[in-house]
């Protein structure tokens, strides 16, 4: 049976921090340690688009981690419109580089629209320390 964890976020920049410790705790918890810092760092990306872009003022964000044994998929789902964009982004330019890094450190990534909003993915091959024996 998969692990499932998720939270709801408030559209304020300190929940970008807030989702990052949620998703740290939440691996700890499940004993992945190999991937942490890739996972770590997708989740601030995908929350800071959700808090920036995404996500209509009052409304929230939410963040869901799955764990089947073998690989950890996190969703960052909000309710704004569009579909977010990779771009490579320019030499001169301070920002925009956020789903080029996601696209290169998970080993899938991909949008999935709704109406209202979308939800963006991650998955991460892993292998979950025990979590699911139990």
């Amino acid at each position: 049976m998969p692990l499932l964890r998720q939270r709801r976020f408030p559209r304020a920049r300190r929940s970008v921090g807030a989702a990052r410790e949620f998703a740290v705790e939440t691996l700890l918890e499940w004993g992945c340690h190999d991937r942490q810092e890739d996972i770590r760092l997708c989740v601030s990306e995908l929350a800071t688009n959700a808090v920036l872009h995404g996500v209509p003022p009052g409304r929230e964000f939410l963040l869901a981690l799955t764990g089947d044994g073998a690989s950890i998929r996190v969703e960052v789902r909000d309710s704004g419109g569009g579909v977010p964009v990779v771009k490579a982004g320019g030499l001169d330019e301070c920002g925009g580089r956020g789903l080029l890094l996601v696209q290169a450190l998970a080993d899938d990534f991909g949008v999935t629209s709704h109406n209202p909003g979308k939800t963006v993915w991650t998955v991460f091959k892993s292998v979950l320390g025990g979590a699911l024996e139990s």
